[in-house]
């Protein structure tokens, strides 16, 4: 289990995180969301170890990711947004590079390579930047690691590639694996992520499961609309309301409406899935 406690985090003067509270648990896929600047990338290299924090701890199954010990290290991965590529094919990159990693699976990385339509053969500084995204990904689905973050991993994929990356998700990730994937295209990872963990730079907002959102608010595709709801946005043949669901009414949540309506009332949402 992943435990965070009064956070903080700053570069000089300029506070990133501060009294960032929250527990991960295991075998969940978690969608962090946030406004650009809120510290998302940030707490992921924190998480990964590759930072310190200035405030309170992170501790990863009771361990100082900081501390960079060996059998923190050969537990998780971080794939960072932007990743340089280096002058190898991509098979060789893998076998060198999965010795790291006690669990790594060299023919695991091959089969997702083949599912994203992926050259294992081709050398990774002649691949476009969607090619290359997806050459890390398969890499770090195939370290079988307890924890995984990612930030960013559909950004440069076209469609298929996004559907290719949640089949991946899906299948090669195991029951007591624990991913975070920082966002900024939510709809992209819809099918797949739950809890939804929403940051602000001083707090976070919202951590809480698909069923737990469902539970306390509504989400009503209508044509009439309700003056009463937190947040509404128009849709092709009419358009999403969220509001708060009083008669308990089963709907399916829509994490866009969802992040933009939680904006909207910061308070009244964090009041509400802290009660």
């Amino acid at each position: 289990m992943i435990k965070i406690k009064k956070l903080g985090f700053s570069y000089g003067d300029n506070v990133v995180l501060k009294d960032i509270s929250m527990e991960l648990e295991e075998g969940r896929i978690y969608g962090l969301l946030g406004e650009n600047g809120v510290g998302k990338t940030t707490l992921l290299t924190l998480l990964a170890g590759l930072k310190d924090v200035c405030e309170g701890s992170i501790e990863v199954d009771g361990q100082t990711p900081f501390d960079r010990k060996p059998s923190f290290l050969s537990n998780i991965y971080y794939l960072p947004d932007e990743v340089p590529a280096p002058r190898r094919k991509a098979i060789d990159y893998a076998s060198d590079h999965g010795q790291y990693w006690s669990k790594f699976s060299i023919d695991k990385f091959s089969e997702i390579m083949t599912v994203f339509d992926n050259d294992q053969d081709q050398r990774m500084d002649q691949m476009s930047y969607g090619q290359l995204k997806k050459t890390f990904i398969s890499f770090a689905l195939a370290c079988n690691t307890k924890y995984l973050f990612m930030d960013e991993p559909t950004n440069g994929l076209d469609i298929p590639s996004k559907a290719q990356f949640r089949k991946a998700v899906s299948k090669y990730t195991s029951d007591e694996s624990t991913l975070l994937i920082s966002t900024h295209q939510a709809r992209d990872l819809e099918a797949i992520i739950d809890p939804i963990i929403i940051l602000d730079r001083r707090d976070v907002l919202l951590n809480a499961s698909l069923d737990e959102i469902a539970g306390k608010l509504y989400f009503d595709y209508t044509s009439d609309a309700d003056p009463s709801a937190l947040y509404s946005e128009m849709i092709p043949g009419g358009s999403i309301q969220v509001l708060v669901n009083k008669e308990g009414v089963e709907s399916k949540v829509n994490i866009e409406a969802l992040f933009n309506a939680v904006l909207l009332h910061k308070g009244m949402i964090k009041e509400m899935f802290n009660k």
